[in-house]
């Protein structure tokens, strides 16, 4: 934030990006045994963690060669602000065809809370951890429409808004982690395959096109303390686009919070490759945002 925010500016924003860009920086471990680090980045600074980034981030990696894909599946630990999270990519003809990771020990913080939302009414949400912290609101008692992005992004912001005005979050090991980051609505499945679909606004009404890594760690969580599921039992998020994620609990920690060892499985492919100019006679060079 203090030395390199106007490449994040750049990068994220017009005219290379968008208000709903998000991007990572590959560095080198932090923590002994890692393989690399990753720093996400999005249109209202950095994240903790981010799932679909994660799964993202091993398809570049092996298909292109920057890690040498030496077994199959193909392991990595990559650290993140959040943690260390283990990877393994399933491999077709030398290419990622899914990733699953276990990701940073999460947790149920607060259920059936409520808070007051201008134009909303009052407002149930489970507040969870599961690399950053989440309001999980059922968005079937709001009315939402899960194809409205511009209602579920301005009722995201809202109350986002609220809960930080009203509530205060800590993180019981790393204070830098307790902020609210995101909502995420809620809705039945579509199948009986889906267990039930997501929509997560982030940042700054940053709304994901993917099921949300770090948010179905979260729910795991909280459908864990709720009873709801068990370890090892899986289950299929679809995002709004209907890409769909697989999520289960493979570890139960003890402690105060209980703790779950969440493990999500999704798959990437690559778009293309691009090498971007900033010039420095450009007044708009550095990115700018028109929403």
């Amino acid at each position: 934030m203090e030395n390199l925010d106007h490449l994040r500016r750049a990068l994220m924003w017009e005219p290379r990006g968008h208000a709903d860009m998000y991007g990572g920086w590959i560095g080198p471990p932090t923590e002994a045994g890692s393989d690399l680090s990753v720093l996400f980045l999005h249109n209202d600074g950095f994240s903790t963690m981010c799932g679909h980034g994660i799964i993202a981030l091993c398809k570049v990696l092996i298909d292109t060669g920057i890690v040498a894909a030496d077994t199959n599946p193909s392991t990595l630990r990559i650290d993140t602000p959040a943690g260390t999270v283990l990877t393994s990519s399933t491999l077709e003809a030398g290419c990622v065809v899914q990733t699953r990771f276990q990701n940073v020990p999460s947790f149920a913080a607060a259920l059936d809370q409520t808070v007051l939302v201008e134009g909303l009414g009052e407002v149930t949400y489970d507040l969870a951890f599961g690399g950053a912290y989440y309001a999980v609101v059922d968005g079937a008692p709001l009315g939402l429409d899960m194809s409205d992005v511009t209602r579920l992004t301005s009722a995201g912001r809202a109350i986002k808004r609220q809960i930080g005005n009203t509530t205060s979050i800590d993180h019981p090991d790393q204070a830098d982690l307790g902020f609210l980051y995101g909502v995420i609505f809620t809705r039945e499945g579509k199948d009986p395959s889906i267990h039930s679909r997501n929509v997560c606004v982030f940042a700054d009404g940053e709304v994901d096109r993917s099921p949300t890594g770090t948010g179905v760690s979260a729910r795991l969580a909280v459908l864990y303390a709720r009873g709801g599921i068990g370890v090892d039992e899986q289950i299929v998020i679809e995002s709004i686009v209907g890409s769909r994620f697989t999520g289960r609990i493979v570890e139960v920690l003890d402690g105060d919070p209980v703790r779950v060892i969440p493990e999500v499985g999704g798959s990437a492919h690559l778009i293309g490759r691009s090498e971007l100019w900033i010039d420095p006679g450009d007044q708009l060079g550095e990115g700018f945002l028109v929403r």
